[in-house]
């Protein structure tokens, strides 16, 4: 039964998967910073057929109604391949939206944790939009500026929401801001070349005529370079693929690097034109004039977001990570790039931030992940 008129109910229909896509456009309606994503992109992000990620999960859409008209949403995820890899039972929730609503906000987290804890599941954890290879965590440090391409954005009252409930942190994740001016120091660029051919390293740009044998080098590098990562969870072939196939409309070759030993790649990093510039003038529609102000307006981007950059286990602590760094800058900037974000890092991933720190980079942003017992 409704209490005080409001329920949360899963979405059955079409309409109400419409619902629950367009819901932050009331969320966000008077918020300047906040990027509309495609409303295209998020039907293909819900598609069950066409996602990947619904071959190894299950996952419900929430909606919040209060008199009938849509207060908030969320999803309940099981990630059989989390389960898997981690061999735990932990279940997550991912894109809660809400207004400013704490009986509403409380209603879809306690929703989605008894959908979780019905399931088999003893912790809940996000919000994850679906894994840690998505989007995911709540920004609660640096609301004075949009976010970044494929990072999140959130109002600050989602914070008490939180901590109301009883969610506690599991991880802080950070951004560091990079500027034109912070020109990587002559010394350690030297040091670094030295270090490189000492090695017999090769660093590399990516090969458009040949995207297709580059991503078969990112899978051999994908998951053994993360997989001592904290909530690392391993993308499958065809979710690589498909990844790869949204990067390739976006991406520019001189930002990617490969980093290469006898032919044999050891690590890659991908640095991606920060296309929220252009995304935040056209609220979210291609149609019939959005393609062309996206058109237009990616023709001004200044900036870009490191959101890749690893190295397989045999090769850490050889400096490469700093040679990507060195490497996306000095190209980055000839092109005309004034500034970067490289997201995210974990907070005890201490031996890349001191490398970023060596660079001139300066945390400006802080995201948590939370995490409960059901």
């Amino acid at each position: 039964m409704p209490v005080n008129n409001l329920t949360v109910e899963p979405v059955r229909d079409k309409k109400g998967l419409r619902q629950f896509i367009t819901f932050p456009w009331e969320v966000y309606r008077h918020d300047p910073l906040w990027v509309p994503p495609l409303i295209s992109e998020q039907k293909g992000l819900f598609n069950r057929k066409k996602n990947p990620f619904f071959r190894h999960a299950h996952v419900e859409f929430f909606l919040a109604r209060k008199n009938g008209k849509v207060v908030g949403r969320i999803a309940s995820i099981i990630n059989q391949n989390h389960i898997s890899f981690h061999n735990d039972k932990t279940g997550f929730f991912g894109f809660f939206e809400c207004h400013k609503n704490i009986e509403a906000a409380h209603a879809l987290l306690s929703t989605a944790c008894s959908w979780l804890r019905e399931r088999g599941m003893d912790t809940m954890r996000g919000p994850m939009n679906f894994s840690t290879n998505d989007e995911c965590a709540l920004l609660i440090d640096g609301f004075d500026s949009s976010p970044v391409i494929m990072m999140p954005y959130n109002p600050r009252y989602y914070l008490d929401f939180m901590d109301g409930f009883g969610l506690k942190k599991g991880r802080d994740l950070y951004a560091y801001s990079l500027t034109a001016d912070r020109v990587p120091p002559e010394d350690l660029r030297v040091k670094l070349e030295k270090i490189r051919k000492r090695a017999g390293i090769i660093i590399r740009k990516l090969n458009m005529k040949d995207y297709e044998g580059e991503i078969r080098r990112v899978k051999e590098v994908y998951n053994a370079a993360w997989s001592s990562n904290w909530g690392f969870v391993p993308m499958t072939d065809e979710e690589i693929n498909h990844l790869a196939s949204h990067l390739k409309k976006i991406i520019d070759p001189d930002l990617v690097f490969f980093a290469e030993v006898r032919g044999k790649p050891i690590g890659f990093s991908v640095a991606l034109p920060d296309l929220n510039q252009a995304l935040k003038r056209i609220n979210g529609r291609l149609f019939p004039f959005g393609l062309l102000k996206l058109l237009w307006h990616s023709r001004k981007i200044d900036g870009v977001r490191v959101p890749i950059m690893g190295v397989i286990h045999e090769y850490h602590n050889r400096g490469i990570a700093a040679m990507f760094g060195v490497e996306s800058f000095m190209v980055g900037t000839k092109k005309g790039y004034v500034r970067g974000e490289l997201s995210w890092i974990l907070e005890d991933n201490i031996p890349v931030q001191r490398n970023l720190e060596r660079l001139g980079a300066k945390v400006y942003k802080t995201y948590r992940i939370y995490e409960m017992s059901i």
